[in-house]
């Protein structure tokens, strides 16, 4: 929390994204028939799976386990998460009727969501809880094409073809993200994290013009709260000024850019969160810890500096790797 809001540290916090995730036998073992989006619907195994790596690794942060389609599916989108697909909608939005079925998210939609922070809150105990949720250009991504996409092709062709359409659905997914995120801190999450995993593909000027609007709302509706606000994207390297002008304490940087680089775009008056590329922790772990100390120097250069990787853990990852990077940054 500290190193959100670029105060002194005694050492480098770190978590990692998706940290809850299949490379954990023991998270294996309790979704072995559990489908995802049931998982995400049921307290006590939110809370079992956010625990797990807490107390594997001993992470400065928990991470809430859930999925950015969660609040979508909660207001009635025909959708699933399908194993090596990713999340698919049955009836991809492309249209004002699509759009109008996008209703606002209410509490009791996901009771789930706040019994189970409730819970964790308790058994965590001082270690922070990071709420999160989809960033509204990657939530539109994925109910305009259907599911994951290359290219986002239809995503582009509304946005470039029907700027009215466009921008009704991004209002009405911030709206849902902003109430998502809100419900979460109030329910006792001590930070949020907006993924937007895809806004990689849209070029500096339509970012301007077509999504920071509505991330700004996003972190400007939130900023009542007080709690630090992180943003992360996937691909943004020439994003990274913007992301930094939308509003979060913290951006997030993947894997691409050095985060003395990544300090440099981004500007003063935030903390850096990043940025090991996940396939590292593939290598032998002497690769690791060297590649990890340059990352270290380099956030140093930061206001204020969170470990993490450049984007999720791989689902081959050995997770005694993920140990022994913990303790290192938290020794050095």
């Amino acid at each position: 929390m500290r190193a959100c809001r670029r105060e002194p540290v005694p050492h480098t916090p770190v978590w990692f994204m998706r940290q809850a995730g299949r490379s954990l036998p023991e998270y294996r073992q309790v979704r072995a028939d559990v489908p995802m989006l049931a998982a995400c619907a049921t307290p006590d195994l939110i809370v079992e799976i956010t625990m797990q790596p807490i107390r594997r690794y001993g992470v400065d942060a928990a991470i809430f386990f859930s999925d950015i389609v969660v609040p979508l599916k909660a207001i009635g989108i025909d959708l699933d998460i399908k194993p090596g697909v990713g999340p698919v909608v049955a009836d991809p939005i492309r249209d004002r009727r699509g759009v109008a079925a996008l209703r606002r998210l209410e509490p009791d939609d996901v009771p789930y969501v706040t019994e189970a922070i409730q819970s964790l809150v308790k058994e965590l105990g001082g270690t922070p809880l990071i709420g999160f949720a989809g960033a509204p250009f990657t939530l539109a991504s994925y109910l305009i094409e259907g599911g994951p996409s290359k290219n986002h092709d239809h995503t582009k062709a509304m946005m470039y073809g029907d700027a009215p359409l466009w921008h009704a659905l991004m209002d009405r997914l911030t709206t849902i993200v902003t109430d998502h995120l809100r419900l979460q801190v109030e329910a006792g999450a001590s930070a949020i994290q907006l993924f937007d995993s895809w806004v990689g593909a849209v070029a500096p000027a339509d970012y301007r013009e077509f999504v920071m609007p509505y991330t700004s709302r996003i972190f400007a509706a939130l900023a009542d709260l007080s709690v630090p606000r992180i943003h992360f994207g996937v691909g943004t390297g020439e994003l990274l000024a913007l992301l930094g002008e939308a509003g979060a304490d913290v951006v997030g940087v993947d894997w691409r850019v050095p985060l003395d680089e990544a300090a440099r775009r981004v500007g003063p008056g935030k903390a850096l969160q990043g940025n090991l590329d996940p396939a590292t922790l593939l290598a032998p772990f002497d690769v690791v810890a060297e590649r990890a100390r340059d990352i270290l120097a380099r956030g140093g250069k930061a206001e204020g500096h969170i470990f993490n990787l450049g984007h999720g853990v791989l689902p081959g990852t050995d997770p005694d790797q993920l140990a022994r990077l913990t303790a290192l940054v938290h020794e050095s």
